[in-house]
């Protein structure tokens, strides 16, 4: 009688890991993404001011928006922070690599194959998300800064807070655009169907908008669609990824069954 596991087929050498074994393929995975985020940073570090007057400073110079320091060493610490930050975007496909590696050994030798793809996918997602907020939300965030308000207030913008605004808008974005792969992830698992989104569909519309409101500053409702269209366009994407990743997987079937070898 044979059976066949997950993260076992067509490979009779490997075995089911151990708990301590587990433990120590994780502190490999995470020693990998250290060091990749290492060497991002000695990449980026080396055009850090290439990289904080060309790409940070940028959207607030096309803003006019003024920008000041307010703590001693504000400066060196900002430069470390932007080295730190680029070197972790940087290092992002390799780290996701790393996790796909580490959850390898749980699927079936078919998915296996997906690892190389969905690494590829979830930096692609990544990067569309980044790219979406640095060129269309920061912008017009920061022109409806300067232009909002009594012009007997001068908006002078502390350097730090600048910083934690230019980060979490980009890195927020970039998860958000990880809609369609997490989509992929629960859908494989079970527990998110393309059936279960389309019924949630209107719901999910109306939390789109919240969000757009939320991030957009400006009342204007065109700013607001502009933020709103690409989140409903990903949810849409999402639909489809389950319902391709539910057929994958009625057409796969289940594991092998367990068959008995006839008598001699």
């Amino acid at each position: 009688m044979t059976e066949n596991k997950a993260g076992l087929e067509h490979n009779p050498n490997d075995r089911e890991q151990g708990f301590f074994e587990h433990l120590e393929e994780l502190r490999s995975r995470l020693f990998k993404s250290v060091l990749a985020i290492l060497a991002g940073c000695v990449a980026t570090g080396y055009f850090v001011n290439d990289i904080m007057n060309g790409i940070l400073l940028k959207p607030a110079i096309d803003s006019k928006l003024e920008l000041q320091n307010l703590r001693p060493f504000g400066q060196q610490f900002l430069y470390v922070k932007v080295v730190l930050v680029s070197g972790f975007i940087t290092a992002f496909p390799i780290i996701m690599y790393q996790l796909w590696k580490f959850i390898e050994p749980g699927l079936y030798a078919n998915e296996k194959r997906w690892a190389g793809r969905i690494t590829v996918l979830t930096s692609l997602c990544f990067l569309l998300g980044v790219s979406f907020a640095y060129f269309v939300m920061i912008p017009g965030m920061l022109n409806f800064t300067v232009s909002f308000g009594s012009q007997n207030i001068k908006n002078v913008i502390d350097i730090g807070e600048y910083f934690s605004f230019i980060v979490m808008t980009i890195l927020g974005s970039g998860l958000i655009f990880e809609l369609p792969m997490i989509t992929f992830v629960l859908a494989t698992i079970g527990l998110v169907t393309a059936q279960m989104m389309r019924k949630f569909r209107r719901h999910a519309i109306i939390v789109i908008l919240i969000i757009a409101a939320i991030l957009t500053p400006s009342p204007d409702p065109i700013n607001q669609l502009i933020f709103a269209c690409p989140l409903y366009i990903l949810y849409e994407i999402s639909i489809i990824i389950a319902r391709i990743t539910r057929n994958s997987k009625s057409g796969r079937g289940s594991p092998t069954p367990q068959t008995t070898l006839p008598a001699a």
